[in-house]
């Protein structure tokens, strides 16, 4: 947190080697005299609020020995001078995240040494600059972010050494051209929102250590290269926004390592490659606003079951889609058919029986009046009213078991299957109240008036037994914070039903939308303090009996007629998945994206550690009122916040309906710590993040007052359906 300018004495350390004064608050020019620092090797300004403009870099020629200077994020305008030209021994070289503008001066391309050149962020203008191209030494080149323009130079393929080569957002048209195939090292190439068209050169399979492949919003044309499958080391393939046409090549399956997959918004037909549910790594997906058809793969909508991933393909049926496709409909068709055929020749096999009876029996009866008169014989009609009682008895046995079926069960009061049927009109559409990954949930409004929510679990639940004992394990656990379970059904085939106390004020996603289409005011700082911290003691106790989360996210936090926050969606694994096998290799995804925690994101498995960091991000959400999608890879939330508070502009942090704060009131100080809250949260490293139980009391220390009185605390309330 230094601040004011560089002292000039630091230019008397004649033997100084190496400076480094980044990250802090100095203003001020850069003195003359530490350009007079002919031992410096390495000099560092980044993130500072320096002035002067270019002139900082005028008399740089100075310092002959030096090999870094990064200069980064550091207040510097104007042109890029030449004298950086006559730094002969410069390995590194960043000027990214300034005002520079114009032209790259042709004496920066003389320098034989340079390995590492970062000018992102910047006004450079001109063609793309062909001198980089005669730096063999180049190992990392990025140009993102400027007004470069023209087409990539074919001597780009002279880099040998190339790694990383990205010129995203830039004006660049023209063909890719094939020569960058022989920089065989390259292992990013990103050339996003550019005007760049033609087709996918298949020259791009030479580069076989290419891990990231970045071509999207441009104006490419033709088919996807199978010969894109020569990649094998890609991990992430983004394609988005183009006209790409054809179908989607099978031998992408063979990009085991790939974790993103992104061709959204092209022209691409035909069907779905069901190859692709074999790419195990994959964490997202995206194939929406396309021309596919057919049927979903089944293997892949259970893995992604987000509608989004697939929506704007109008041919496409199947989950998660809830199209019904035309195969299944002809079965159907079929199956109707053949019922219909079936109980047609069962009642007409019925009739000719019914008819034989009746004929034989009256044969019967004509040959006993012919038999010997005067001997009295039993009648017919006797016996047949006998066996007709008899029948009446065994009907009246049976139905004595019928007591013995399927039950709803609720665990305070008496629910019949039948009325949460009529309640929600036998699960229809219009009273879908959410879709999730387990499935629908309804809203059922009882005749009473009741109102109660009925999750409907996905087809292929656990057996009916073992559901019992899980879903009787699960309303045990209670808190005031969570959604408590209100009973259950189990029925065949596979009809799975969980209830739940119905929340009318849905949940902290459409709250915070809400909130920031009106600037804030409806969700003022105490109210987002005690939704925060209601979130906070639901997890906490999730914890305290040893139960994982591993999906935390604004939709899945429901609000109760007092506003107070209910956390949802949890326990519900074990009764979804059929085996502990099933379990272990289910290629459901963990998390969400955005908040989902890198080492859960890597790994695939929940833990508490990963629960507290979608915690944090929460947590940053409801304070900055900023949603983690609308930041790039490159920057998250985290390193937002982060980066705000080192430049000291906290007011950027503020969702414009908290401005009100006044700097010097208990409240500023109060958001500052549920800030640091959420970064201790959202740790690196899961070891270094604090547990729940010490969260809630951190935030139970952001502020004194009375708490708002909740009507649904399950430990002290009974629910509402045992007072109907």
């Amino acid at each position: 947190m230094l601040s004011g300018s560089i002292p000039m004495e630091l230019g008397t350390l004649f033997e100084l080697e190496m400076l480094n004064l980044s990250d802090n608050n100095l203003t001020g020019n850069v003195p003359e005299e530490i350009m007079k620092l002919s031992n410096l090797s390495s000099l560092n300004l980044s993130n500072n609020r320096l002035s002067g403009g270019g002139e900082v870099l005028l008399n740089i020629g100075g310092l002959k020995n030096l090999q870094v200077l990064n200069l980064s994020h550091c207040g510097i305008s104007g042109r890029v001078p030449a004298s950086v030209g006559s730094l002969m021994k410069l390995a590194v070289l960043d000027l990214s995240k300034q005002n520079l503008s114009g032209e790259l001066p042709m004496e920066l391309f003389g320098l034989p040494t340079l390995q590492v050149v970062a000018l992102e962020d910047n006004h450079l203008s001109g063609n793309f600059p062909e001198g980089f191209s005669s730096l063999v030494s180049l190992q990392y080149l990025n140009l993102s972010s400027n007004a470069f323009t023209g087409e990539i130079p074919t001597t780009y393929g002279f880099l040998q050494s190339l790694l990383f080569l990205s010129a995203s957002h830039n004006r660049i048209s023209g063909i890719i051209p094939a020569e960058l195939g022989n920089c065989s090292d390259l292992q990013v190439l990103e050339l996003r929102s550019n005007r760049l068209e033609g087709q996918i050169p298949s020259a791009i399979s030479q580069l076989s250590r290419l891990k990231g492949l970045d071509l999207g919003q441009n104006n490419f044309t033709g088919e996807i290269p199978d010969e894109l499958s020569n990649c094998l080391s890609l991990t992430s393939l983004l394609l988005d926004s183009n006209n790409i046409s054809g179908h989607i090549p099978d031998s992408l399956s063979k990009l085991s390592n790939l974790s993103m997959l992104n061709l959204s918004s092209n022209k691409l037909s035909g069907a779905i490659p069901s190859s692709l549910s074999r790419i195990s790594g994959l964490k997202y997906l995206n194939l929406s606003s396309n021309d596919l058809e057919g049927e979903i793969p089944k293997t892949l909508s259970s893995q992604f079951n987000d509608p989004a991933v697939f929506a704007m393909n109008r041919k496409l049926c199947g989950k998660p889609l809830g199209r019904e496709c035309a195969n299944v409909r002809r079965r159907k068709r079929k199956r109707l058919i053949l019922f219909i055929g079936v109980a047609i020749a069962g009642a007409f096999l019925l009739t000719l029986c019914c008819c034989g009876y009746i004929y034989s029996l009256l044969r019967w009866r004509k040959k006993l009046r012919e038999g010997a008169a005067g001997e009295k014989k039993r009648s017919p009609v006797s016996a047949g009213s006998g066996g007709e009682r008899g029948s009446r008895g065994s009907r009246g046995s049976r139905g004595s078991g019928e007591n013995g079926g399927p039950k709803l069960v609720m665990f305070n009061n008496k629910i019949t299957v039948a009325e949460t049927l009529e309640a929600t009109r036998q699960f229809d559409e219009e009273n879908v109240l959410s879709r999730g990954r387990y499935g629908l949930i309804f809203k059922a409004t009882f005749q009473d008036g009741m109102v109660l929510a009925i999750r409907r679990l996905l087809d292929g639940s656990i057996d009916e037994g073992t559901f019992r004992k899980e879903a009787e394990s699960l309303g045990k656990v209670k808190h005031r914070n969570l959604t408590v379970l209100r009973g259950y059904y189990a029925g065949a085939p596979d009809v799975r039903l969980l209830v739940y106390d119905y929340m009318p004020n849905g949940n902290l996603a459409t709250l915070l939308q809400e909130a920031s289409h009106q600037e804030g005011h409806v969700l003022n700082w105490p109210m987002r303090h005690l939704i925060a911290l209601g979130i906070a003691r639901g997890l906490a106790f999730l914890h305290s009996v040893s139960m994982v989360h591993g999906d935390i996210k604004p939709l899945n936090v429901l609000f109760d007629a007092d506003f107070e926050a209910h956390l949802s969606e949890f326990g519900l694994d074990k009764l979804t998945i059929a085996t502990p096998a099933e379990a272990s290799t289910s290629s459901t995804p963990i998390g969400s994206l955005g908040y989902v925690s890198p080492e859960a994101a890597l790994t695939g498995q929940a833990t508490i550690e990963a629960d507290v960091y979608s915690f944090g991000i929460i947590l940053l959400e409801i304070l900055t009122g900023r949603k983690p999608v609308m930041f790039t890879q490159d920057e998250d939330i985290v390193k937002w916040v982060k980066r705000q508070l080192q430049r000291g502009q906290i007011s950027e942090l503020l969702e414009p309906g908290l401005l009100e704060l006044d700097p010097e009131s208990s409240e500023w100080e109060e958001f500052l710590l549920g800030v640091k809250v959420a970064l201790l949260c959202t740790a690196p490293d899961p070891l270094d993040r604090p547990s729940m139980a010490d969260i809630v009391f951190m935030l139970e220390g952001c502020r004194v007052g009375p708490e708002i009185p909740s009507s649904a605390d399950p430990t002290t309330v009974p629910s509402p359906v045992g007072e109907s």
